[in-house]
Parts: C-alpha cells; structure tokens; sequence
C-alpha cells in the first residue's frame, strides 16, 4: 500500500473526528497475523465486532526495541493486500503470561471457536512461527502483551 493512501485515510480520520489533539502523523498501519489470508480473516472479525481483543510476545516487542502499545493508542488495520480497513484505539493493556491467559481474553480475541482451548493451540502455532525469527520459542510462562481495542473509524 502507497504511503499516501494510508495518509490520505489518516488524514480522513482526523477531519471526521474533529479532534484537534489528533497528531497528523506518525500512526502505525498494519495487518493482523503473518499471512495476508490471516489479516483478511482477523479484519472481517475486527469489522465485525467479534473480535475486541489481541496479544503479541513481548519478546518481540523488546527484539524490535519499540515500546507496547498503551491505552489510548491507535492505529490502521490493514486487510491482506494492505488496504485500510478500519482504525482501532486500544482501551487496556496488560502483560501476563501465556499460561495466565483466560477464558474471556481468549473469547473476546473472537478466533475459531472462541474457547481457552482452541485460543491456545491456535497461538502456540502462530508463535512458533513468529517467534523464529528472533530467534525465540514459545513456552508457557512467555510475556504476553494483551490489549482490548474499540473500532473508532471505518470507511
């Protein structure tokens, strides 16, 4: 996706919301997942309602040297071929472990089947393969960072 489509649907954003605090830039834009057919999915559910909440390894987070997400933090949901889809505020952050991840986080991240048990499995496999690249593997007690979001802005 061109820098200006996302500046212009940023730029949309900001004089639709008529919020002067609005920074013009920098915003952050990207898919869901590791795949373009796993963006396109979590969009839908984004879009949807079905899915409020996320999570990513710290690890990466501290690999990347970039600090989490903190609540009031928006950004651009891209779908597979990275066209905006939506924008997104996170509304609660938290760090727990993988293990530590409850019934509700796994619903409300509204993936497959949206029980504890299908979250995991689903994870694990997506952590595995993230994870790799900085030289990492899952395990139970890795640091997760768990957000909740609200849509703000769909086009």
């Amino acid at each position: 996706m061109s820098t200006s489509v996302l500046e212009d649907y940023w730029q949309r954003y900001r004089a639709a919301s008529n919020d002067p605090t609005l920074p013009a830039t920098p915003y952050e834009a990207e898919g869901f997942g590791d795949s373009p057919a796993l963006a396109d999915q979590l969009g839908h559910l984004i879009l949807s309602g079905v899915k409020t909440a996320t999570c990513s390894a710290l690890w990466e987070w501290q690999a990347e040297q970039r600090d989490p997400p903190t609540v009031g933090y928006r950004s651009i949901v891209l779908d597979g071929r990275e066209t905006p889809l939506c924008i997104i505020e996170t509304t609660e952050v938290s760090i727990c472990a993988f293990e530590a991840v409850d019934e509700r986080f796994a619903f409300e991240e509204g993936e497959d089947d949206r029980t504890l048990a299908s979250w995991r499995r689903g994870h694990w496999d997506f952590f595995s393969r993230t994870l790799a690249r900085i030289g990492r593997q899952p395990s139970p007690d890795m640091p997760l960072v768990c957000e909740r979001f609200r849509v703000i802005h769909r086009w």
